[in-house]
């Protein structure tokens, strides 16, 4: 995903966290029970799109691909709408999701067509656990994988067709990685001018793209292994810091065109709801559409990641609260990078997810 060091410490419930990190909101037209209505300009998608986030109304964030780890929701499988989740996807999926995420290794886990799916899983079951517990999200937005997540909860999807959509875009992006081999590497201290100079001087014919926009000083590179070290090396001459990640592929650029271009054909027969909950798109960083769902969802695995963007479009709103649905805290942490007044905690195990409930009563 990009991320280079785990978020800690972070607990609480929508009130609490409030409590301990009100801050002044900007500027906006007020509607009816505290809802700020503003325009969010979303700088990627060169437009203003207006949305209204209510006030203190969190944002879930649904993690990406990356986070899992062996063991990671096993202890949730007692809650009602976590076991009904993990039911219907383990019927979709032709396997047992329960058993995968209890006792698989972690090489088989860390494999692009098991870990998809088994992060969606997981974060779509805490999601619905905590709807039905009354915490209602004001918008949704993903990282990467983290968005197909993201089209359930939105209500974009149902979660069956968010099952079998995450089983296929798992294997088209395998398949492509295993026929255009790829890396991906951090770069810090770095800045988005700069980071396209240096594609631009390194790529020497061959594929090599800004990918993900993390937050302020962190941009992930992808493209092909010699690339991406002529990049890393002219990085470190500059006196700046990198970290090689442990990606099987080049994810979101032009080395996974042969998975969009299964992507397309895949989409064409698949119908989108309009979203009943802001859904905010990696490529725009704009609510997303049922009208250009398929586009982008192409898109999508070929774009950068606009994460940065997604959460200041967000703030511009007036969203101040973030939820983390999934696992591993990173996206919590970039959050606390891009916007260091909002609020912020992620629930992925039973401690979380009952501390986070009881201090919400």
């Amino acid at each position: 995903m990009g991320e280079i060091q785990p978020a800690g410490g972070l607990g609480g419930s929508v009130q609490s966290l409030r409590q301990s990190c009100s801050h002044e909101t900007p500027t906006g037209r007020f509607g009816s029970c505290g809802t700020r209505l503003v325009d969010a300009t979303a700088q990627p998608c060169g437009g203003s799109v207006s949305f209204s986030i209510p006030d203190s109304a969190p944002v879930f964030l649904c993690s990406g691909q990356g986070a899992q780890k062996a063991g990671m929701g096993a202890d949730l499988m007692d809650v009602a709408e976590v076991a009904d989740v993990f039911e219907c996807a383990s019927d979709v999926l032709g396997f047992d999701v329960a058993e995968l995420v209890r006792n698989a290794d972690p090489d088989t886990l860390n494999d692009t067509r098991n870990a998809q799916p088994a992060l969606c899983v997981l974060t779509v079951a805490l999601g619905r656990a905590l709807v039905a517990r009354g915490v209602e999200p004001a918008a949704v937005l993903g990282f990467s994988l983290g968005q197909v997540s993201a089209l359930a909860l939105s209500g974009m999807l149902s979660d069956e067709e968010t099952f079998a959509l995450v089983k296929a875009r798992a294997a088209l992006m395998a398949d492509a990685a295993a026929e255009h081999p790829g890396v991906m590497s951090a770069l810090l201290k770095a800045d988005e001018q700069s980071v396209v100079a240096l594609c631009e001087e390194c790529a020497q014919g061959e594929v090599l793209v800004p990918a993900n926009f993390n937050c302020p000083g962190q941009i992930v590179i992808a493209g092909t292994p010699a690339a991406v070290e002529r990049a890393e090396t002219a990085w470190a001459a500059a006196g700046k810091r990198c970290s090689r990640l442990a990606t099987s592929g080049a994810f979101h650029s032009p080395l996974m065109a042969s998975a969009a271009e299964g992507m397309a054909d895949y989409l064409a027969h698949v119908e989108f709801a309009e979203a009943r909950i802001p859904l905010i798109c990696n490529v725009t960083a704009a609510p997303l559409e049922a009208a250009d769902a398929r586009e982008h969802l192409v898109q999508h695995l070929t774009k950068p990641v606009r994460f940065q963007q997604s959460v200041e479009a967000l703030a511009a709103a007036g969203a101040d609260t973030f939820v983390e649905v999934g696992f591993g805290g990173v996206l919590s942490n970039l959050v606390k990078r891009i916007d260091k007044t909002a609020a912020r905690t992620c629930v992925q195990d039973r401690a979380s997810f009952d501390a986070f409930l009881s201090e919400s009563e």
